[in-house]
């Protein structure tokens, strides 16, 4: 009587252990009014290109074309490019060439930056959407004060905006949300002009004349090369074209074509400076080589 009365006694306190584990287990796996947030996707790119490499020699020669007027060993340094000043390069690069010639002088400038979210619930392509929408605002497209043939009063606020280039206008806002810290020069800073009579980065107008560069003939704008939005060109585009007078010195025109691809953010600016401050650089024509160059480059990223 006495072993069958241990035995009982024995299988009472398995069970009990056994239901005692079932039940600690069960309080730790389910956490009532916890929900579980999935990470958002990280970004196709993960690197990019080198930037003074990424534009073949064949497009060099016709964008700076100053450069075949020179001796064999100037013409490969004008080729070889100046990498911009970065500090992370896995997040940013740039490229800048310049060629100066009799009739006229030509600076290209190309920036790539990868965007990347530290925000676990935003996506890196969803940081770079927003990145690029500033940089589009920033543009202000449909402002008359943006089109190609006008002119900008640096006095007036609202066009304060528009006296950083594309290509570092997103920067201040962009480290605000990122550790990674970065520094590009753009070619607006170094365009033939002397730092006092050019200092708004190319993007304000001293003069108060129009080169009807805008109009096809009959005074109408021509809206073809406005300032505007691009299509079929990487998820999304737009192009920016300004011309700077800077008093009785030549006046120069800088275009410039950004795009987003993903999680990277493309700028490609031309900038033309005739030694004649009479001549105005013509429009169609910068906006036809720039963006040529872009679509190239979306073509590489495709690859």
């Amino acid at each position: 009587m006495a072993y069958v009365t241990g035995t009982a006694l024995l299988a009472a306190f398995v069970v009990g252990c056994s239901a005692d584990t079932g039940t600690g287990g069960s309080a730790a796996d389910n956490k009532p009014g916890e929900a579980t947030v999935a990470a958002a996707a990280p970004g196709k790119y993960r690197t990019l290109p080198e930037p003074c490499r990424a534009v073949e020699s064949s497009t060099l020669k016709d964008l700076l074309p100053g450069a075949a007027e020179l001796a064999e060993e100037q013409q490969k340094k004008v080729y070889e490019g100046t990498a911009a000043v970065t500090y992370d390069t896995d997040r940013r690069v740039g490229c800048r060439w310049k060629s100066e010639g009799p009739p006229s002088s030509h600076t290209l400038f190309i920036d790539f930056e990868r965007v990347v979210s530290y925000d676990p619930s935003v996506s890196d392509d969803d940081r770079a959407r927003e990145v690029y929408t500033k940089k589009e605002t920033a543009a202000d497209l449909s402002s008359p004060s943006a089109a190609p043939g006008s002119t900008k009063n640096s006095e007036n606020p609202e066009d304060t905006k528009k006296q950083k280039p594309p290509a570092a206008s997103d920067e201040a806002s962009d480290d605000a949300s990122d550790p990674a810290s970065h520094a590009l020069t753009s070619p607006a800073s170094d365009n033939g002009n002397s730092d006092s009579e050019n200092t708004d980065d190319g993007n304000t107008d001293g003069g108060n004349t129009d080169d009807g560069s805008t109009d096809d003939g009959t005074g109408t704008p021509d809206e073809s090369i406005q300032p505007r939005v691009l299509d079929d060109l990487g998820d999304s585009a737009f192009l920016d074209d300004l011309l700077t007078r800077a008093g009785s010195t030549a006046q120069h025109r800088t275009v410039s074509v950004v795009f987003r691809t993903s999680n990277v953010i493309v700028t490609v600016e031309y900038t033309e400076q005739p030694a004649d401050s009479t001549v105005v650089p013509d429009s169609k024509e910068l906006q036809e080589k720039a963006q040529a160059l872009a679509r190239k480059l979306v073509e590489e990223f495709s690859e």
